[in-house]
């Protein structure tokens, strides 16, 4: 690992006595917070219960209420109450509906510098941005840290990236990031932590550096990381909380594993085209295609400092008529302080459709776009489908182009537009209000746990057979994310209820008149077979979210192969009994199709003798698969899961 960096002084006094020598790779770390989110909080809850945990033991642990916020029907409420419920009877600070999204709110009222925060989001790395070490985790992994139990990673590369001058007018964060998806990626960085350093740091506060940090998520990273310095403490001192500041910083001989420099003053207007967050093109070359709709806000661009830019680009003038606007502020805070300066009545007089304090429509929930038309979005992921409208076109941009759009109408590069670029922010004070968030009582006190009908439990896995007989139920290429695995939107509020969810996995390859992937993987599992998953490079991109391995291994999926499995979804296929194997060799990835038999025999003592294991094909071939488990997850696959343990 890079020496001297900030990751290593984190990791380091974060370090498990127990694993401070350990050889494997890999490096267990203790936890100070956590954060869930109702989404995918409802189930860490539950196997928090099923695990017996009375009170958890983290210094902080935070429920938030914001991705099921619409209420069709009584599914999403009757998982607020179970929270706020469960929240009170462990010892679980509850945020409301309408307080704002997780990983905002967590850095305007609780971030430390040199902390470790795990949430069961994959944009957790928020954080970040305040020089926490936030990391984004399945559910269970985020409730055994709640129980006291430590994080194990793998312990990570680091890449340096050295920012060096300012921005131009016009640019803005969301540039930055999205000029290095353009270097790195959205796969290969398995096992990596980006840091950042350089003189350009200074000239980034707080708010722009979580942006950097939140869509440093796409990269596939462990997490990204700035430095604390004195940008982090005015932001601090601004939000009430200058006692929790510290210096924190790379010493002068760190080393890092690969460094990048990007130069700010060289970072134009940049978009994320459809559909992929690494399909970065230059805004001025696209051609100002006509835009339908803009989409302000969110977890990446819906603080302070993003909408007040907004506000003064818009100046109450009227968008094009062919555009629809809306603005999600990420905050509660951030609402409020635009209503008492008078920049909320600007972007009302412009046309906005202020929208709730939640991910709405980051993660599709309402605001979904008309067929064949571009909307344009400040959000962090335009994966294909994810807006809720089947062959949707969405670009993902600055709040400067967006801006901009929604005036022109167009796609338009922000610093074509006749007129001077908007003030900086600078803020001393931010205003406080902290009346919604619920404290749990105190310990011993008797609290009831609400479950109405909706509320189920984990599901039951029993222990991975010695000999798998499996059949592949489906077989999809490169860049799978879990959005594709278990689509969102109209389905989130099922996520309480496994069989039901389950019903819908890879929904969007399923096709009219055939049996359906859930279909066909029950057929599988009550013939006595096991479902076989087999996917191309980078399997698993995106979301945390751990339904993406739990409603898989409930239609009895045991196997998933592919090229490569991204971090998040590899630990959580573990954690509920999924093998994940790689091809030794990618050619044989061409050898199988679909409903072809896939047999591994002796599975306890080829996982015993090594990383490789033998296969057999139908046509009687033989493959080599490889794996990278660790021997505690080999344990755990083998008892069927972590809750099995």
């Amino acid at each position: 690992m890079a020496k001297n960096s900030i990751t290593q002084k984190i990791i380091d006094a974060h370090i498990a006595m127990e694993t401070r020598n350990n050889d494997s790779g890999r490096v267990s770390i203790k936890i100070d917070q956590t954060l869930t989110q109702d989404a995918t909080g409802t189930m860490a809850y539950l196997e928090l219960e099923a695990m017996g945990v009375e009170r958890v033991a983290t210094e902080l642990s935070v429920s938030y209420v914001d991705h099921n916020t619409a209420q069709n029907g009584p599914e999403n409420r009757n998982d607020h109450l179970y929270l706020q419920s469960v929240a009170a009877a462990k010892g679980v600070l509850f945020s409301r509906p309408g307080n704002g999204i997780c990983h905002q709110v967590h850095l305007e009222r609780f971030g430390v510098p040199g902390k470790t925060l795990l949430g069961s989001d994959s944009h957790t790395p928020t954080n970040g941005g305040i020089g926490m070490m936030a990391i984004g985790a399945g559910g269970l992994d985020v409730a055994l840290a709640m129980a006291g139990k430590p994080f194990t990673m793998a312990y990570p590369k680091v890449i340096g990236v050295k920012l060096t001058n300012s921005l131009p007018p016009w640019s803005s964060a969301k540039d930055v990031i999205l000029k290095l998806l353009e270097i790195l990626s959205t796969k290969g960085n398995v096992g990596s932590i980006v840091e950042y350093f350089g003189d350009g740091v200074k000239s980034l506060s707080v708010p722009e550096r979580a942006t950097i940090t939140n869509m440093g998520a796409e990269l596939g990273v462990t997490t990204s990381i700035f430095p604390s310095d004195e940008k982090t403490k005015e932001f601090l001192e601004a939000q009430g909380r200058g006692g929790d500041w510290r210096e924190l910083s790379a010493g002068p001989d760190a080393e890092y594993d690969r460094v990048i420099e990007i130069n700010l003053a060289a970072v134009e207007p940049m978009a994320a085209c459809p559909s992929s967050p690494d399909n970065v093109k230059r805004v001025a070359e696209l051609g100002a295609p006509t835009v339908d709709q803009v989409l302000i806000g969110s977890c990446t661009n819906g603080s302070f400092r993003d909408l007040m830019v907004v506000a003064d680009i818009l100046n109450g003038e009227p968008i094009a008529e062919n555009v629809t606007l809306a603005i999600a502020p990420g905050s509660r805070q951030t609402l409020e302080m635009l209503a008492e300066n008078g920049a909320l009545a600007k972007l009302v007089q412009s046309g906005a459709r202020i929208v709730e304090t939640a991910c709405g429509p980051c993660i599709g929930q309402g605001q979904s776009p008309a067929e064949g038309t571009i909307s344009v979005r400040t959000f962090n992921r335009n994966f294909a489908g994810r807006t809720g409208t089947k062959n949707d076109q969405a670009y993902l941009v600055s709040p400067e182009t967006a801006a901009a759009c929604a005036i022109a109408g167009a796609l338009v590069d922000p610093r074509s537009l006749d007129r001077p670029s908007p003030e900086r922010v600078d803020i001393s004070e931010f205003h406080i209000d902290d009346s919604m968030f619920i404290h749990p009582p105190p310990a011993g006190t008797k609290v009831e746990i609400i479950r109405k009908s909706t509320i189920g439990d984990p599901p039951k896995n029993a222990p991975f057979p010695e000999q798998v007989d499996g059949v592949v139920v489906i077989k999809v290429g490169d860049k799978i994310t879990t959005d594709h695995i278990m689509p969102a939107g109209v389905h989130l509020k099922l996520r309480s209820n496994i069989p039901e969810y389950a019903k819908v996995v890879f929904e969007c390859f399923n096709k009219p008149g055939e049996p359906s992937f859930a279909e066909r993987a029950v057929a599988v599992r009550d013939s006595g077979k096991h479902g076989v998953i087999v996917a191309g490079d980078s399997y698993g991109q995106g979301s945390s979210r751990e339904h993406a391995a739990i409603c898989p291994a409930y239609l009895g999926v045991k196997v998933v192969v592919a090229m490569a499995i991204e971090r998040i979804h590899a630990a959580n296929l573990v954690n509920f009994g999924i093998l994940p194997l790689i091809f030794a060799n990618p050619a044989d990835y061409d050898s199988i199709s679909r409903d072809d038999t896939l047999t591994i025999d002796n599975i306890p003592a080829q996982l015993a003798e090594g990383t490789n294991l033998h296969a057999a094909l139908s046509n009687g071939e033989r493959i080599e698969l490889t794996h990278k488990l660790s021997a505690d997850d080999v344990k755990t696959i083998l008892a069927g899961g972590k809750l099995n343990l």
